[in-house]
Formats: C-alpha cells, structure tokens, sequence
C-alpha cells in the first residue's frame, strides 16, 4: 500500500513538472490593445464599408488572422520567415458596393475572432461583435452646402444633434495644402470653433461630420466651403 502511494505521488509530481515546464515554454496571451469591426456609412456618397482595427501592443505582429461569425477565415497574414519587427498596427477597409446587402453577406452579424502573434511569440486574441445598425446623420446648419465667402476668423461649426450615439467625428481636409484636421466630439455638442491659424483664404476645404454609435458604427455627411480673409 505504500509503495502504490509512493508510486502514485511520483507520477503526480512528473505530471506537475511536465505541466509547469509547458506553462513557461508557451507564449503568453494577451488581448490585442484595438480590435474593431464596424458600419461605416458616408450619406453624401451612399457609400457604405466595413472597417477592421487592430493594433498589437508594443511589439509589432507578425501572424494575424481574422475569423467571421460563421467561421470563414476574413483574413490571414503571415509575415517572412525573416521578419523580426512585424507590423504594430492595421487598418483594413472592404469595398463600398452601392448594394448594402451583399456587403451584409459578406460581412455577417455576430462575433468576430482576432488572434495574431508576435516574432518573439506573443499570442493575443480579442473578440469584436458586429452590427449591421448605422446610426442617424446631423444636419450641418453652418457652413451650409457649398458655401462661399467663409471667413476664416474664429470659424464656428454647427449642427443638428442626434440621439442614441456617444460621440460625433469632425474632419476638416485641404487636399493641396495636405493638411487635415481630425476631431473626436462628446455626444452632447453641436458646435466646434475651428482653431486660430488652422484655415487659409481662398481656399476650399471638405467638412465631414460623423455620428458614432456605442458599436462603433458611424455615419458620415460631407460638405464643402471656400474661404475668405479676415473682416
């Protein structure tokens, strides 16, 4: 009887020593820093994407793949066998069909996987649900629909608000001067004062301005005005 304690207590503890020699010998797993499916809607266009976000911590990526709802694999990269720096962070866009339902097919509902891995063999995996519900547009009041005359001094934005999101995203772009101005706006305001200096006379600049559900999903409208100089 003793000796099959004995014996029994040998084989525990080879089992625990195996187990805690695999625990250090595996990668730890850590939940990707961003990990975002979402809607992405612009009205003025009636385009419609989905918009994936990942971004590893301070490492950069080498393996990352992407698993539907209904366990197609979306993606799944892979970096050389040589790369020893990966890529920190990704944003992947899909195609804007003017047929919303087919992107819906290709993009269902439901919960999507991420899991990736470091070249020092970090693993992170992250969950993201997606929803197909796109969330209402503002009204810009000011500067309307292709205004002219703008003046470029203390240039004060409005709009309508909407219920039911958490924030509004406000952009303002030159495209040959190559600036852009990208603003992230609590749900309770309806106006934004252009920095001093930011604006140029003369110039025509595209506003947008997005709603953004709890989801993350977003909806945009686009405007555009021309400037002028100080009064």
């Amino acid at each position: 009887m003793v000796k099959q304690i004995l014996i029994l207590a040998s084989i525990v503890f080879i089992f625990v020593g195996i187990a805690n020699q695999n625990d250090k010998q595996n990668p730890s797993t850590e939940p990707f820093a961003v990990a975002n499916v979402y809607f992405e809607q612009n009205a003025t266009d009636g385009d419609v994407e989905v918009v994936f976000e990942i971004k590893g911590n301070d490492e950069g990526l080498n393996k990352l793949t992407i698993i539907s709802p209904d366990n197609r694999t979306v993606l799944d990269l892979t970096a050389p066998e040589n790369s020893t720096m990966g890529i920190r962070q990704f944003r992947f866009e899909s195609p804007e069909p003017k047929d919303v339902e087919s992107l819906k097919a290709a993009y269902p509902e439901g919960t999507y996987k991420f899991s990736g891995a470091t070249a020092k063999g970090t693993e992170f995996q992250s969950e993201c649900t997606l929803n197909h519900n796109l969330p209402e547009t503002v009204f810009i009041l000011y500067p309307g629909a292709e205004a002219e005359n703008v003046n470029i001094s203390n240039l004060k934005i409005t709009w309508t608000p909407v219920k039911k999101i958490v924030s509004y995203i406000l952009e303002i772009d030159q495209a040959e001067l190559g600036i852009n101005l990208l603003v992230k706006l609590p749900a309770s305001g309806t106006s934004f004062t252009v920095p001093k200096d930011f604006l140029q006379a003369g110039k025509e600049y595209t506003l947008s301005i997005g709603t953004v559900t709890k989801e993350n999903n977003r909806s945009f409208v686009e405007t555009a005005f021309l400037t002028t100089g100080e009064e």
